[in-house]
Protein backbone atom coordinates (compact mmCIF):
# COMPACT_ATOMS: atom_id res chain seq x y z
CA UNK A 1 0.00 0.00 0.00
CA UNK A 2 1.59 3.24 -1.19
CA UNK A 3 0.93 6.44 0.78
CA UNK A 4 1.24 9.95 -0.66
CA UNK A 5 2.25 12.84 1.60
CA UNK A 6 -0.29 15.65 1.01
CA UNK A 7 1.37 18.04 3.44
CA UNK A 8 1.74 18.68 7.16
CA UNK A 9 2.09 15.00 8.00
CA UNK A 10 -1.13 13.98 6.26
CA UNK A 11 -1.15 10.99 3.92
CA UNK A 12 -3.61 9.37 1.52
CA UNK A 13 -3.58 5.89 0.00
CA UNK A 14 -2.46 6.18 -3.63
CA UNK A 15 -4.73 3.35 -4.75
CA UNK A 16 -7.85 5.20 -3.57
CA UNK A 17 -6.97 8.45 -5.37
CA UNK A 18 -8.98 9.19 -8.53
CA UNK A 19 -7.78 12.69 -9.42
CA UNK A 20 -5.79 15.70 -8.27
CA UNK A 21 -7.31 18.94 -9.58
CA UNK A 22 -6.84 22.67 -9.15
CA UNK A 23 -9.44 24.38 -6.94
CA UNK A 24 -10.01 27.43 -9.16
CA UNK A 25 -12.88 26.43 -11.45
CA UNK A 26 -16.56 26.83 -10.61
CA UNK A 27 -17.35 23.11 -11.05
CA UNK A 28 -14.64 22.13 -8.56
CA UNK A 29 -15.87 24.77 -6.11
CA UNK A 30 -19.33 23.16 -6.38
CA UNK A 31 -17.82 19.72 -5.75
CA UNK A 32 -16.13 21.10 -2.62
CA UNK A 33 -19.35 22.72 -1.37
CA UNK A 34 -21.39 19.57 -2.02
CA UNK A 35 -18.82 17.46 -0.15
CA UNK A 36 -18.94 19.93 2.75
CA UNK A 37 -22.75 19.69 2.85
CA UNK A 38 -22.61 15.86 2.88
CA UNK A 39 -19.86 15.76 5.52
CA UNK A 40 -17.37 14.19 3.09
CA UNK A 41 -14.87 17.09 2.97
CA UNK A 42 -11.48 16.74 4.66
CA UNK A 43 -9.49 19.96 4.97
CA UNK A 44 -5.82 18.95 5.14
CA UNK A 45 -4.62 22.45 4.21
CA UNK A 46 -4.41 23.45 7.90
CA UNK A 47 -5.73 26.95 7.25
CA UNK A 48 -3.44 27.71 4.34
CA UNK A 49 -4.57 28.47 0.80
CA UNK A 50 -5.94 25.41 -0.97
CA UNK A 51 -3.79 24.62 -4.00
CA UNK A 52 -5.06 21.11 -4.81
CA UNK A 53 -8.26 19.12 -4.44
CA UNK A 54 -7.99 15.34 -4.19
CA UNK A 55 -10.96 13.28 -5.32
CA UNK A 56 -11.08 9.83 -3.73
CA UNK A 57 -12.95 6.69 -4.76
CA UNK A 58 -14.64 6.72 -1.34
CA UNK A 59 -16.46 9.93 -2.40
CA UNK A 60 -14.32 11.99 -0.02
CA UNK A 61 -12.91 15.31 -1.19
CA UNK A 62 -9.60 16.36 0.38
CA UNK A 63 -8.13 19.86 0.30
CA UNK A 64 -4.35 20.29 0.30
CA UNK A 65 -2.00 23.27 0.42
CA UNK A 66 0.52 21.42 -1.76
CA UNK A 67 0.41 22.35 -5.50
CA UNK A 68 -1.15 19.87 -7.93
CA UNK A 69 2.12 19.37 -9.83
CA UNK A 70 3.97 18.39 -6.66
CA UNK A 71 1.24 15.94 -5.65
CA UNK A 72 1.28 14.45 -9.15
CA UNK A 73 5.03 13.89 -8.94
CA UNK A 74 4.61 12.20 -5.57
CA UNK A 75 1.77 10.09 -6.96
CA UNK A 76 3.95 8.96 -9.89
CA UNK A 77 7.07 8.43 -7.71
CA UNK A 78 8.75 11.56 -9.08
CA UNK A 79 8.60 10.37 -12.69
CA UNK A 80 7.15 13.15 -14.81
CA UNK A 81 6.18 11.89 -18.28
CA UNK A 82 7.88 13.46 -21.25
CA UNK A 83 5.35 15.48 -23.22
CA UNK A 84 5.78 15.23 -26.95
CA UNK A 85 5.50 18.44 -28.91
CA UNK A 86 2.64 18.48 -31.40
CA UNK A 87 3.63 19.43 -34.92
Amino acid sequence: MKLINIGFGSMVVAGRLIAVVAPDSAPIKRVIQEARDRGMLIDASYGRKTKAVLLMDTDHVILSAIPTETLYERWMDGKMPELEEEQ
